[in-house]
C-alpha cells in the first residue's frame, strides 16, 4: 500500500482563533512586539486586501489603514489552538503532528476509503474548517515535502506516482529550504521546482549547500523523510462513585485522599505534576459543586495538595449528599523524579523549596497567582530599574547580577536632607530626625543611562555613601555634584 500523506495549513491561525473569541469587523491584525517597534504578526483577509502584510511596522500599517484593529498576539494561546486543531485532526488520521507553527501533517494511508476516497475526505475536512472560521488549504501527496510544497501554494492531490508532475511547477521556496537560498537561485534563473531536477546533485550542493539537495529528493521520495508523532499524555484524572451519600467535611477530605493518592501515582508514571487541580463533587440532586486550586510548581504529593483543597471543601454546600467525587489535574508540566532519602532535609522533612512553594499556593489561591510576586534582577547599575516585578509561581529565582558595593534591601524615591558640609556630611537632617555619621565607605559613582530620556536623572551623575549613623540607621546617600546650586544631598535606601 503506498504511503499518502496529508497537510493542512493554517495561514491565519493566529488572528482566526483570536476572532473566534472576539469578533471583529474591517481589517484585523494581531501585533508582536520586536525590538523597540510592534510588528504585524498575523493578519485576517480584509487587512491583507487592504495591502498590509505580516511583518511589516504598526505605524507603516496605521498609514495604510488607518481604520486597523489590533490586539497583541498571544503565542501560547496559537500553539494551543495548534494543539487542538491536531487533537481534531485525529478523526482523519491515527497519526497527525505538527509541522511548523502554523501546520498539521497527517498520515492517512489507508484512510480515504473510509470518506469515499482521497477527494471527498479533502472536502470534508475543508468544509468543517470553513464552518469552524478557520481558514486552511490542505493537500495530499506520498511525500511530505510534497504534500506540505502544494498546501502552501493553492493545495490539491498529487495522484500516485506523479510528483514532479503534482509539484514541478511551484517556486524552490516551496521545499523549504532558507530565503537567501531562494534569492541565489533566482539569480541564475532557477525559480521552479522542475529546473532543479535535471541538475547534477554534486554542484548543485557545491554552491547552494547540501540542505537543497536533501529537501529535494525529499520532495520527491528519493530520500526518506520519517514522520513521527509525540505520544499524547492519557487524561490526568479519576473518579469514584459512593454507595452512600456523604456530606461531612471529613468524609469528603477522606475521599479526597484516597483519589489524590491514585491520581499522584498516575502522574509519577508519566514523570508529570500537576500545577492545576479541580476537584468535583455530584450531589443527590444532580448538581455539581467544584473546588479548583492552583499550585506554584509542578506537584504529587498527595499530603502537601490536600491541604490546599482544605479551605474550599470547609465552603463547599453538600446539599442533601454527595454521591460521587471526581478528580483531576487539567495542567500539568514534566516532574523528574528526586532522591528524598539520606540528607537531612529528606524524607518526612519539609524543604525550604517545599515550604516556600505551599506558602505561595496558599496565597496564590487565595487572591491570585498573579498578585504574589518576586523581584528578578535586571541589567541595570541604575538602583529603581535593578529589579524586576515577577509572579512567584511563574518564575525562577536569578543569581543578582550585580558585581560591587552592596546595595541597601529597601529603597525609595530620593529624599532630600539637610546636610552640613563635608563629603559625606558629618551631620544630617532627614525625616524630622537629626544624624550624626559615625562611619561611611564610598564613593560609587553611577551615571545616567544616556539611551533613556529619565526625569529623575536629568541632574547628571550620583556618588553613592553608605553611611552608619550614631543613631543606629544604615542610610544610603548620594550626591549630585554636578547641581547648578552646589552639591545636593539625598536618602534613597537604608540597609537592614
Amino acid at each position: 500500500m503506498a504511503r499518502r500523506l496529508l497537510s493542512i495549513w493554517f495561514a491565519r491561525l493566529a488572528s482566526d482563533a483570536s476572532l473566534r473569541k472576539r469578533p471583529v469587523e474591517g481589517p484585523f491584525a494581531l501585533t508582536l512586539r520586536s525590538g523597540n517597534a510592534d510588528h504585524l504578526h498575523c493578519l485576517n483577509r480584509a487587512a491583507t486586501e487592504r495591502g498590509l502584510s505580516r511583518g511589516m511596522a504598526l505605524a507603516d500599517a496605521h498609514a495604510l489603514c488607518p481604520d486597523l484593529n489590533t490586539r497583541p498576539a498571544d503565542l501560547a494561546a496559537e500553539a494551543s489552538a495548534l494543539a487542538a486543531l491536531r487533537r481534531w485532526a485525529g478523526r482523519y488520521a491515527p497519526m497527525v503532528t505538527a509541522d511548523g507553527a502554523d501546520g498539521l501533517i497527517a498520515d492517512i494511508s489507508g484512510v480515504p476509503h473510509l470518506f469515499g476516497g482521497e477527494a471527498a475526505l479533502r472536502d470534508d475536512l475543508q468544509a468543517r474548517l470553513e464552518r469552524a472560521g478557520l481558514h486552511a488549504t490542505s493537500a495530499i501527496a506520498e511525500t511530505r515535502g510534497a504534500a506540505y510544497a502544494l498546501a502552501r501554494h493553492g493545495g490539491g492531490i498529487v495522484p500516485e506516482g506523479k510528483v514532479l508532475q503534482g509539484i514541478g511547477h511551484l517556486p524552490v521556496a516551496a521545499l523549504r529550504v532558507d530565503f537567501a537560498t531562494t534569492e541565489a537561485l533566482a539569480r541564475v534563473g532557477l525559480t521552479r521546482i522542475a529546473d532543479l531536477v535535471g541538475l547534477p546533485r554534486a554542484p548543485l550542493a557545491r554552491r547552494f549547500g547540501e540542505a537543497l539537495c536533501l529537501r529535494l529528493d525529499q520532495a520527491l521520495g528519493q530520500r526518506e523523510e520519517p514522520l513521527t508523532a509525540a505520544p499524547e499524555l492519557p487524561p490526568f484524572g479519576v473518579r469514584m462513585t459512593l454507595p452512600e451519600p456523604i456530606g461531612l467535611q471529613a468524609d469528603v477530605m477522606a475521599g479526597l485522599t484516597r483519589l489524590l493518592e491514585r491520581l499522584c501515582i498516575t502522574l509519577a508514571q508519566h514523570h508529570r505534576g500537576a500545577r492545576r487541580m479541580r476537584f468535583e463533587l455530584r450531589r443527590v440532586d444532580r448538581g455539581t459543586v467544584t473546588v479548583e486550586i492552583g499550585l506554584a510548581r509542578p506537584m504529587r504529593e498527595p499530603k502537601r495538595i490536600a491541604a490546599l483543597f482544605a479551605k474550599g471543601v470547609e465552603e463547599l454546600d453538600a446539599g442533601f449528599g454527595i454521591d460521587a467525587l471526581r478528580l483531576s489535574a487539567p495542567l500539568t508540566e514534566p516532574l523528574a523524579p528526586e532522591q528524598i532519602g539520606g540528607a537531612p532535609g529528606g524524607r518526612g522533612t519539609i524543604r525550604h523549596d517545599d515550604a516556600l512553594a505551599d506558602l505561595l499556593s496558599s496565597l496564590g489561591n487565595r487572591i491570585g497567582f498573579e498578585r504574589v510576586l518576586r523581584l528578578l534582577p535586571a541589567e541595570s547599575l541604575i538602583p529603581e530599574r535593578s529589579f524586576v516585578q515577577a509572579a512567584a509561581a511563574f518564575s525562577e529565582t536569578e543569581p543578582c547580577l550585580h558585581r560591587g558595593p552592596p546595595r541597601p534591601m529597601v529603597i525609595f524615591p530620593p529624599e532630600p536632607i539637610r546636610a552640613a558640609l563635608g563629603t559625606p556630611p558629618c551631620r544630617f537632617r532627614w525625616r524630622r530626625m537629626s544624624f550624626t555619621t559615625l562611619r561611611a565607605a564610598g564613593p560609587e559613582r553611577i551615571t545616567p543611562e544616556w539611551w533613556l530620556d529619565d526625569p529623575a536623572w536629568r541632574s547628571g551623575m550620583r556618588d553613592y555613601w553608605r553611611i552608619e549613623t550614631r543613631e543606629g540607621p544604615r542610610l544610603w546617600l548620594f550626591a549630585t555634584p554636578q547641581a547648578q546650586a552646589g552639591t545636593e544631598w539625598y536618602v534613597q535606601g537604608e540597609f537592614v
